[in-house]
């Protein structure tokens, strides 16, 4: 029978894509990772999507926090807090752990779970370890909820930066010399580990860099001019990462370049480059944020530079399979060759950062910027892919 002159149902309207902002978490980025969520919640196209603020406090509870992103700044050089902006001192949101069931609940010591609706991509502004080093992404993975960036991989490895370094060599990508010393090697012989470095200091000079392998933000970051301070490094580093990774200095310029996930595929920002700053040892936390220190952007290169930074980067991002975005930090040696030095699979996101700051003199603004991740994600499915 023809149903073309009955009467037609009205369409459902069809709500709008509901993201989750999730930010905080364990790390000592705790802070960083707060402002950060706070400049996205300011730019997410509330006509364009329904946006649900869940801020991780430090010691792992899932918050339900207000949507204030005016509350989420830094202020007289002290970082905000989850556990600032949370809704509650006890209740804890949760996530769904059945791929069937997006629908987010949050539970209340005393009271019936309450549930706050589906989810339908995550937007995580996590910043380190437990977060940005692959943790949540499987999470993800398992509830099968979309989100922003890489996946389980690209994010350790983006982490970790022993393997970054070894993908990056296995894909033909230069990298600078570097020695790691592992929690057992420290338990084991002290002094062995403790020679193991002054014997690399011995074969590229000093000054070296000790670093934690899993951190960001240049937390516990020390240059070491000589051997006198080089035990107050390697303490510095342990707090953050019981693994550290020492690296010779390379002499030449700090390049930055964007990468960022369009339907064709991914594509590279005009570069930037981070000149040396006079009050600071070196491009470190407080230089980042607090001092909000300039980068250049453009950066001053030939176009034949530029243009190879510019595939490097790109190579970077499909050697170690990245997803959404990337900051790839390169050095450029005094004869001319970029050297990467590591990416960043959830990089600096505020709008003073210089991942942002890249995209807009390249023509995507802070807001297109958001906006692209959110659809790039929602177009990617969970799962093998």
């Amino acid at each position: 029978m023809s149903t073309e002159n009955l009467p037609q149902s009205p369409e459902r309207p069809t709500r709008k894509p509901r993201v989750a902002v999730v930010f905080g978490g364990r790390s000592s980025e705790h802070g960083i990772s707060v402002v950060t969520a706070g400049a996205v919640l300011s730019a997410i196209d509330r006509t364009k999507y329904d946006v649900l603020p869940i801020g991780i406090t430090q010691d792992g509870r899932w918050a339900l926090t207000a949507d204030e992103p005016e509350r989420m700044a830094i202020v007289d050089r002290r970082q905000p807090s989850v556990e600032q902006l949370a809704e509650s001192g006890e209740g804890g949101v949760v996530l769904p752990v059945d791929p069937a069931n997006r629908e987010v609940v949050y539970n209340e010591p005393g009271s019936v779970p309450k549930a706050l609706g589906e989810v339908d991509v995550v937007f995580p502004m996590l910043h380190g370890p437990y977060g940005e080093d692959g943790t949540l992404q499987g999470l993800l993975e398992l509830s099968g909820v979309p989100y922003v960036g890489s996946g389980v991989l690209a994010s350790a490895v983006g982490q970790d930066k022993d393997y970054m370094k070894r993908v990056f060599t296995s894909f033909g990508l230069k990298v600078g010399p570097y020695v790691v010393i592992r929690p057992r090697e420290w338990q084991q012989d002290e002094a062995a580990a403790r020679k193991k470095i002054v014997d690399f200091a011995g074969e590229h000079g000093w000054p070296l860099f000790v670093k934690p392998a899993r951190a960001g933000s240049s937390f516990g970051i020390t240059k070491v001019d000589d051997l006198a301070g080089l035990d107050e490094a390697i303490e510095e580093a342990q707090r953050h990462d019981p693994k550290i990774i020492v690296e010779a200095l390379l002499r030449g310029r700090e390049i930055e370049c964007g990468v960022l996930e369009f339907e064709d595929g991914p594509r590279a920002s005009v570069p930037a480059e981070i000149p040396p700053v006079q009050s600071h040892a070196f491009y470190d936390f407080e230089a980042k944020y607090i001092d909000a220190a300039d980068g250049i952007v453009p950066a001053p290169l030939t176009e034949e530079q530029t243009a190879e930074v510019r595939r490097l980067a790109v190579e970077a991002f499909d050697a170690a399979s990245c997803e959404g975005l990337v900051r790839a930090d390169f050095f450029l040696t005094e004869d001319g060759e970029f050297v990467i030095n590591e990416i960043n699979t959830m990089p600096g996101f505020t709008p003073i950062s210089m991942y942002p700051r890249m995209w807009r003199e390249t023509g995507v603004g802070y807001a297109e910027l958001v906006d692209r991740l959110i659809q790039a994600a929602l177009r990617r499915s969970t799962g093998l892919r």
